[in-house]
């Protein structure tokens, strides 16, 4: 029972110490916030919604002279983009998928589509990650994609 005692002792202790930290100096001037906070944090004004429309409108673009080699059709029309983000700073976050795990050229196509996207006027960096949850399957195919596979 001593051992609880004590730990909830250390564990209070500690409470009082991080909410120390929180709290306004003698001054009553606010600590600075963590860096990993601030090194996360934007430094850019948010992005106008049209600046926010052009881009994705030329990230689309861009995304389509992406192709599978295996398959007549591009990338976003196969439905392998999940998700496309663009922050205040003009990084773009993009997450894909492969038709299958085994794909040839999975470890070609990310590098193709970072390419892409980078090529793209006012794009900062890009970063492209590989999911396969949810897997791909062919209903994510639009119907362009459809009439160029003749899945009609």
């Amino acid at each position: 029972m001593h051992d609880g005692k004590q730990k909830t002792e250390e564990r209070e202790a500690l409470k009082t110490a991080v909410e120390s930290l929180d709290a306004p100096s003698e001054d009553n001037v606010a600590l600075a916030p963590p860096v990993e906070a601030a090194a996360t944090a934007s430094t850019s004004p948010p992005l106008p919604p049209e600046e926010i429309e052009r881009l994705t409108n030329d990230i689309v673009a861009a995304l389509k002279t992406v192709y599978d080699p295996e398959i007549p059709a591009d990338i976003y029309e196969l439905g392998l983009i999940y998700k496309v983000e663009i922050d205040d700073d003009r990084n773009v976050a993009i997450e894909m998928t492969l038709t299958a795990p085994g794909c040839p050229v999975a470890g070609e196509m990310p590098i193709w589509v970072e390419n892409a996207v980078s090529a793209v006027a006012g794009v900062a960096q890009t970063k492209v990650d590989i999911v396969f949850d949810p897997p791909w399957d062919q209903s994510r195919m639009s119907d362009e994609a459809r009439l160029a596979l003749g899945m009609f």
